[in-house]
């Protein structure tokens, strides 16, 4: 019996965090309108496959023992409305390319996890807004309601989960399509290449990369005198906070020769700082399911907290269960994280510690716009790898906002973006994110850093 198939706690069901307070949930008007969605939800296909999860825990946990290296990033906050081919392809390219950098430069495999085919669900910090003295319910993403600032638009309807599990299932369905047909072969990477980015500052140094593993890979294939096929495609993955428990649960399935339940819905579910509490409805889902699962850290969980939830959520310590992704802030960190990372090691359980060097980081400039400062973004992610040296354990990924589009929404980087140049292309409907160029350099200097 693989881990994957052990058996849920016996006090659990995939209904059972119904009985617990659950944060961050949307008010639905019509409750038989929420049936016959969730009724709906439950008769369709689902999104990923049993032994997908069960490979990528296994890889995680080659990631906790520092055999592979965790790259997770995508969008914010998905729309509907980005459910086309050019911006799907855009996304797998950023994640691609900075995969082959960190394989290149670590020396060791990278898993390769998309923010994306679910994202559609984000937490707010107040349940209405008001504006001009109108006041509505927030807008908590396309699964939920939609943007527009009127009665109806705000409204959440059930239906949109339909709609969320159709849009997840045709990206998915083109990220599979487009990995099957070799898109991602590395004899070929100019099919990774983004146009707009033929002239940026990092493209040399990117190219020299690049001409370096053709080389190697030729040279490989001139002395076996046969092509090497196991370099057309890589597995890849999707994850996304499960924050609209309904949702998740309409996904939340038992299959043939597998026991136990499993999220089909994504390979790789977390939860964020608003979730996490011990007694409420996202840790009581999440210490049921099987996935791999990932729980966000910042600067106000204090040890005890951590070990009473590693307790609840990876009780027989299971390898690749559970990741702790910490966002402290560039200012914080090295204050916060010492003291977790030593009470988990002293208790000797097995994690993944991924850096998410984003959402700590977020501030809003004079003329209003939310933004991150690349520099604070990476020092946070170099720092992490300082810190986890001194404390003896291991940094095993990062977990980051990002697009494939040339946005300026973070300032700094490779172009030396400025507030002024925020107002030029700020796209983001909720948090900014990292443009094609700011994502490669992270990578660069993730290589650097561990080179020397």
């Amino acid at each position: 019996m693989s881990s994957v198939d052990s058996l849920p706690p016996a006090d659990w069901s995939p209904e059972s965090w119904r009985g617990k307070t659950a944060l961050q949930m949307p008010s639905y008007p019509d409750p038989v309108a929420l049936d016959a969605a969730l009724h709906e939800l439950k008769r369709l296909p689902p999104l990923v496959t049993s032994w997908e999860i069960v490979a990528l825990k296994q890889q995680l946990a080659d990631a906790q023992e520092g055999r592979r290296f965790l790259l997770q990033g995508g969008d914010c906050a998905e729309n509907f409305s980005d459910c086309e081919s050019g911006m799907i392809s855009n996304r797998l390219k950023v994640l691609l390319q900075m995969s082959l950098v960190l394989v290149h430069g670590l020396r060791k495999p990278v898993i390769r996890v998309g923010r994306f085919a679910g994202q559609y669900a984000k937490p707010r910090s107040a349940d209405t807004e008001t504006r001009d003295g109108v006041t509505l319910p927030s807008y908590r993403g396309d699964v939920i309601n939609a943007p527009a600032f009127t009665e109806v638009a705000r409204l959440p309807d059930p239906k949109r989960m339909l709609q969320a599990h159709a849009h997840s299932a045709m990206t998915m369905n083109f990220v599979r399509a487009l990995i099957d047909g070799g898109f991602a072969d590395l004899h070929h990477p100019e099919y990774w290449n983004l146009e707009w980015v033929r002239h940026s500052p990092l493209a040399v140094e990117y190219q020299k990369m690049v001409t370096s593993i053709e080389d190697s890979i030729g040279f490989m294939e001139t002395i076996s005198g046969s092509r090497v096929h196991n370099l057309k495609r890589v597995d890849f993955y999707t994850s996304h906070e499960a924050l609209l428990l309904p949702y998740e649960q309409g996904l939340t399935r038992q299959v043939p020769r597998q026991q136990g339940w499993l999220n089909l819905s994504t390979h790789y579910p977390w939860i964020g700082m608003r979730t996490a509490a011990l007694d409420g409805a996202h840790v009581e889902y999440l210490r049921g399911v099987r996935n791999p699962i990932a729980i966000k850290v910042g600067p106000s969980v204090r040890p005890d907290q951590l070990l009473r939830l590693i307790d609840v959520l990876n009780p027989d310590d299971e390898p690749g269960r559970l990741s702790f992704i910490h966002r402290m802030g560039a200012a914080q960190i090295a204050d916060k994280l010492p003291p977790l990372l030593d009470a988990v090691k002293r208790d000797g359980r097995r994690v993944l510690w991924v850096c998410d060097a984003m959402h700590g980081n977020t501030e809003s400039t004079e003329n209003g716009y939310k933004t991150r400062r690349f520099d604070n973004i990476r020092g946070e992610v170099e720092l992490s790898f300082d810190l986890h040296a001194a404390a003896g354990t291991r940094l095993g990924g990062v977990h980051l906002e990002m697009t494939g589009e040339d946005v300026t929404e973070c300032t700094g980087g490779a172009r030396e973006l400025t507030e002024r140049d925020l107002e030029r292309a700020y796209r983001s409907s909720v948090d900014p994110r990292l443009n094609y160029e700011q994502s490669l350099e992270i990578a660069m200097a993730i290589v650097r850093k561990q080179a020397g």
